[in-house]
């Protein structure tokens, strides 16, 4: 009987040892090829790496990396990953009530629209470049509209910016000011990209004075002396400095994010970020 009690406490203290480590969030679109080979086996490498918080970009059909809403749910929770956003480019006016049930059903707290949605983004094949069609007057009309249906569904939704939103279009507007300045903040906020801010060359904490409170969540990616994705901590991307500035910038939640790793393997670069999450101080 000593000996079960014994064992059972020790499994306990492990089990408080495990989740005492976990720190920060992973964006999936990382290990989107890995997840799309074997899901639960690449969120069970997530989760030993030490992540505690995911970031979903598998959205298709109703389901979450083929998964449905209430299994990826349950899937999370036995790897003890709490699953606090989700990417979904597929959003449409028409569609939204569908995909917000989806994303209330599996467990998200945000909801998190990473490009232009309905046919406004643009990618120049041949420039490497983004941007979108449309103005951003009707963007922000968009996001509103969504923004209180999202609600609705307890759930908050959020603008992801790559580099083109920060600077200005062919009408001489900024478009993330612009958004910043006219949608409803008691229904859209955003998600910074602290990579894509540094290569639009526009300052992070600059943005957190100027809007404080507005960026309810980052992606936290590491640029290297090339300009290209890099593993957090062995880029040039002063992070410590932008982190003094969480609280005024509202951040809520963060996730590693590497859109591409090079001659590493996306599992093995994710391992490196969490490292560097916690020498820069992350928690």
């Amino acid at each position: 009987m000593i000996k079960k009690f014994l064992c059972i406490g020790l499994l306990g203290l492990f089990v408080t040892l495990n989740a005492q480590e976990r720190l920060g969030g992973l964006a999936l679109y990382t290990v989107r090829y890995d997840m799309g080979k074997d899901a639960m086996g690449t969120l069970e490498k997530v989760a030993e790496i030490g992540y505690a918080t995911i970031e979903a970009a598998g959205y298709d059909g109703g389901k979450y990396y083929g998964m449905k809403p209430q299994q990826f749910k349950e899937a999370l929770k036995d790897l003890k990953l709490h699953p606090l956003s989700t990417h979904q480019s597929s959003i449409t006016l028409k569609n939204a009530d569908k995909q917000f049930s989806a994303a209330k059903e599996a467990g998200f707290t945000y909801f998190v629209i990473p490009i232009p949605p309905m046919g406004m983004f643009t990618f120049d094949q041949a420039t490497k470049t983004m941007g979108m069609k449309g103005s951003v007057k009707d963007l922000a009309k968009i996001l509103d509209e969504l923004g209180e249906k999202a609600a609705k569904y307890g759930l908050q939704l959020l603008y992801h910016n790559h580099d083109f939103e920060f600077k200005p279009n062919d009408d001489g507007v900024i478009p993330i000011d612009y958004l910043l300045e006219n949608v409803n903040p008691e229904y859209v906020n955003f998600e910074m990209d602290l990579f894509w801010v540094t290569k639009a060359e526009a300052d992070p904490v600059a943005y957190f004075e100027k809007y404080p409170g507005r960026f309810k969540l980052w992606h936290v990616k590491d640029m290297g002396d090339n300009g290209l994705f890099a593993p957090v901590g062995e880029g040039n991307i002063d992070f410590k400095r932008i982190l003094d500035k969480k609280e005024l910038s509202g951040m809520e939640g963060y996730f590693v994010e590497q859109d591409m790793t090079f001659d590493k393997k996306p599992l093995e670069a994710i391992k490196i970020s969490h490292n560097g999450l916690k020498e820069i101080g992350f928690k």
